[in-house]
């Protein structure tokens, strides 16, 4: 494996350090990325909330609309 240092990282061009990047994000699996069980707990909280409050919510049209009616 050959490492880059700091400074040739810097000289790499915008492209070519987003290219790098996504090489080092594809180099990933799932248990590089699995998250600790209170974080998957709070997901789960968090995506049951969302649901549970969706038939309540509006859409962005529909606030832009009422903050624009406010303000006049």
């Amino acid at each position: 494996m050959t490492t880059l240092t700091r400074d040739e990282i810097t000289r790499l061009s915008p492209p070519e350090r987003l290219a790098l990047i996504g090489e080092l994000w594809d180099s990933m699996t799932d248990a590089d990325l699995a998250l600790p069980a209170v974080q998957c707990r709070e997901l789960e909280h968090r995506i049951s909330s969302f649901d549970a409050d969706r038939a309540s919510s509006v859409s962005w049209a529909e606030l832009k609309a009422e903050l624009a009616a406010r303000i006049v």
